[in-house]
């Protein structure tokens, strides 16, 4: 398994600290506001990254934190004349439904800022007795050009920098580039007691301090959107290595930023786009299929043009699995499929989940990955249309590793194949009454009352007694089923109204 590091700007071989286990450390939220389809893309991202790696054999400790002190945080709740506990609070559990909304797993840990403030203060007390951090007025600053390697994630000269993303100027600090670790109370602001008096950290120390706790010194992966390299990953680096003396991380993973429409998302465009207000209207399963179709390092498109697209895909890959499903259950055999058919479909079959691990093991190449499983559906859909009437148990029992196969590693990728036919148990008692009226049916289940009523179609089209045929037709469909004529005879799909 090769990854791209940030670090080395390079592709590498994977080799975490601890045999088998792997460290991942992914920046959170901050929570002041419902997330976009931007935040939502990086989170998606690790989250596969992180089901790849547990499919592989590792034991992964995941951990995010949630950013639930910050100036945007403080600025909102003034704004609403709330606490900023409240405004983080909400916002806490809105992120949280939103990623279990597009099916994105818990991470290990997810730990608050304000739940480690002990941790970043006794960081900060190193940082400073090394030299690497000073007080003024109540305040702690990083020495930047305290730490000579300043700039290696980033690849930026420090003597060409000026003060980046969420650096404050200030006549008090000893360089323009240092960066507050620690900043002292405000009246109405979150505080908590420190050395240098009251205040709240910085933002940059939250997560080396969080990470260091939890997953120890020189973890594995630390992972998040390119656009944190600058400044805050590279701060995060400069201080954990000057306040630890080791190496922070071993791998740097960054995902690349999204597009609207070839633009920039931003308010000012009328482009910025919620994922509460997307998942409104696409399934998490096709959301997940659009943006996995990118690979993860690269910028990403979006528009509903291309997720009109990823919804035709699903429902395809949806389809052909509901298919297998249904002519496994067929008891009737034919003559049998010719052996070097189901031979050249059981090669597709190795070669699929050889091709898939290979281009995940290739830096998470998601695109690869799916492009494996869409060869192998294409070859099931094949094998289906040309063989469906001759097949016999053999000839399904490798229809039953496709179907198995696909639902598998689409389930690696967090992409869930629902299944498109309701258990009979769910389906409408209201069929009863259709098929007493239209089949003269005298029982009380509804999957004996649907047999009946395809029963009596099928006798209907015998005699061209069409109209009977489409009353049963239009009665079902008005109660959410869609009756196939097949080769082997009608089959109903259940889809629940509303």
């Amino acid at each position: 398994m090769r990854v791209f590091n940030t670090l080395t700007r390079r592709k590498e071989d994977f080799v975490p600290r601890d045999a088998g286990r792997v460290s991942l450390y992914v920046c959170g939220p901050t929570v002041y506001n419902h997330i976009h389809i931007g935040n939502a893309r990086t989170f998606l991202s690790f989250d596969v990254i992180r089901r790849y790696l547990t499919y592989r054999g590792f034991e992964v400790t995941f951990v995010q934190n949630v950013t639930d002190v910050d100036d945007k945080i403080i600025n909102k709740a003034n704004e609403e004349g709330r606490s900023a506990q409240e405004v983080a609070e909400e916002y806490t559990a809105a992120f949280i439904d939103a990623m279990h909304a597009l099916d994105i797993a818990d991470p290990t840990e997810r730990p608050k800022a304000t739940e480690a403030i002990p941790e970043m203060v006794a960081m900060i007390e190193t940082l400073i007795e090394k030299g690497h951090a000073y007080a003024v007025d109540g305040d702690v600053y990083f020495s930047v050009r305290s730490f000579p390697e300043y700039g290696k994630l980033s690849g930026r000269d420090i003597d060409e920098m000026n003060a980046g993303a969420r650096v404050e100027v200030d006549e008090r600090k000893q360089d323009p580039l240092d960066f507050a670790l620690w900043k002292s109370a405000k009246p109405g602001e979150p505080h908590w007691p420190s050395p240098w008096g009251e205040g709240r950290p910085g933002w940059h120390i939250e997560c080396s301090a969080m990470s260091e706790d939890i997953l120890g010194r020189t973890f594995d992966i630390h992972g998040g959107a390119s656009d944190l390299i600058f400044p805050h990953h590279e701060n995060e680096l400069a201080q954990s290595e000057a306040a630890l003396g080791v190496p922070f991380v071993r791998y740097w993973l960054h995902g690349g930023l999204l597009q609207v429409n070839a633009e920039k998302m931003s308010k000012s465009l009328g482009n910025f786009m919620l994922l509460r207000d997307v998942l409104g209207t696409y399934s998490a399963p096709v959301i997940r299929l659009f943006m996995l179709q990118t690979h993860y390092r690269s910028p990403l498109d979006f528009s509903t043009h291309r997720l009109d697209e990823a919804t035709a895909a699903y429902e395809r890959l949806e389809n052909l699995v509901r298919n297998l499903r249904w002519v496994r259950s067929l008891a009737v055999c034919g003559a049998g499929v010719p052996g070097d058919a189901r031979q050249a479909l059981e090669i597709a079959l190795e070669r699929t989940r050889s091709k898939f691990d290979a281009e995940m093991d290739d830096d998470f190449n998601t695109a690869g990955a799916l492009g494996a499983i869409f060869e192998l559906a294409k070859a099931a859909n094949s094998f289906l249309s040309e063989y469906q009437s001759d097949m016999c148990e053999d000839d399904r029992q490798v229809l039953l590793h496709a179907e198995e196969l696909i639902v598998e590693l689409l389930g690696v990728l967090g992409i869930e194949v629902e299944e498109a036919d309701a258990s009979e148990a769910q389906w409408p008692r209201e069929v009863v009454a259709l098929a007493t009226e239209l089949a003269g049916f005298e029982g009380d289940e509804p999957a004996e009352a649907v047999d009946k009523l395809l029963e009596a179609r099928q006798i209907a089209r015998a005699e061209k007694d069409w109209a009977r045929a489409d009353a049963v037709r239009d009665g079902l469909a008005g109660l959410g089923f869609t009756i196939e004529d097949t080769a082997q005879g009608p089959r109903v799909i259940y889809e629940p109204k509303g």
